[in-house]
């Protein structure tokens, strides 16, 4: 047991990187975030949300999903989403995060090595209900955290994916009915920066943005 033991402190001590890997989102005070605290208040949302969600979902798998989600993170890297629109961006952060999660797996015991890979992967895949919330929760708690930000803050790209975030959420009405939330308050931010809307709704079809 204590090898096991070890073995679960070297990945905690791993970890503890994420409390310092900044990403491309600001707290309303003026400091950068920390992966660490965009994945807290993402468990947090699960919770909260939970009894708005159109079906069931099993919490503890949700919880497990959400809090391994960006583990990679404390090898690979973070890169903002904004960053994908590079396919060559988007395919080497794959493959760091491919291995950092297959590391993960052989430094743990068999079963929670493998449990923790194949949650990771169910997150990437998008396919089950619980991986279609967690997914829908990423994307909201980014977009919440921009409207806790100073606008100038926002690059031009971030100002189109206010209105890109119904690809996440179409698939629960709960949901939706918060993504209608933030996006109003992120419209009313920007109107009243004086960024006007309709010209970046214009400028998302003039370039084809996706989310």
């Amino acid at each position: 047991m204590r090898e096991k033991l070890t073995k679960v402190l070297e990945v905690l001590t791993l970890a503890e990187k994420l409390k310092f890997e900044l990403r491309h989102s600001w707290l309303s005070n003026g400091r950068q975030e920390s992966v660490a605290e965009h994945t807290w208040r993402m468990s947090l949302m699960a919770i909260l949300l939970e009894p708005y969600l159109e079906h069931p979902v099993d919490m503890t798998r949700l919880l497990k999903m959400i809090i391994l989600h960006d583990l990679v993170e404390a090898e690979a890297g973070d890169i903002p989403a904004f960053n994908l629109v590079d396919e060559n961006i988007k395919l080497r952060k794959q493959q760091r995060e491919q291995q950092a999660i297959e590391n993960l797996r052989q430094q743990l015991s068999a079963s929670t090595g493998q449990e923790l890979y194949e949650l990771w992967h169910e997150f990437e895949e998008k396919e089950t209900y619980e991986a279609k919330v967690a997914n829908a929760l990423d994307k909201l708690e980014v977009r919440i955290q921009h409207n806790h930000a100073d606008i100038s803050t926002w690059i031009e790209i971030e100002q189109e994916f206010v209105f890109l975030m119904g690809n996440h959420t179409n698939f629960d009405k709960g949901l939706e009915e918060f993504r209608i939330l933030i996006e109003e308050m992120a419209v009313l931010k920007m109107e009243g920066a004086g960024i006007c809307t309709s010209t970046v709704k214009q400028r998302m079809m003039t370039k084809g943005s996706v989310s």
